[in-house]
């Protein structure tokens, strides 16, 4: 049985995963990952994710620069989910953020906590 076989990939043939701060332990953004993603990942060592709008593999900060080297990476308990605990460089959400978790619930609404980096 080979590693992609343990995955449970979902009818797209794609399975979620988390990006995770390795030293914070801060959630960062989660993405998609097909089986080859996966490999690049695996093979490189830097974070590669499917873009479903996009419908093409990409390698995380290909052009932004701000990459993310992946330390570890878990299966969950169904084999459907991926924990990527990596070492970010610059933003890791598109708008600018060191999180794609920038909004937070308050008082029934969604509040912005959080500026895009300089």
């Amino acid at each position: 049985m080979s590693l992609l076989d343990e995955i449970t990939f979902n009818e797209a043939g794609l399975v979620p995963a988390i990006a995770q701060d390795a030293t914070s332990g801060r959630v960062l953004m989660m993405a998609w990952m097909n089986a080859e993603a996966i490999r690049q990942t695996l093979a490189t060592g830097y974070a590669h994710y499917y873009s479903r709008s996009r419908q093409k593999q990409w390698k995380k900060g290909e052009s932004s620069g701000h990459l993310q080297q992946v330390v570890e990476m878990f299966l969950d308990c169904d084999g459907d989910t991926l924990l990527l605990k990596i070492h970010q460089q610059g933003a890791a959400c598109h708008t600018n953020r060191a999180s794609c978790f920038y909004r937070q619930h308050v008082d029934g609404v969604w509040k912005t906590i959080e500026e895009p980096m300089v």
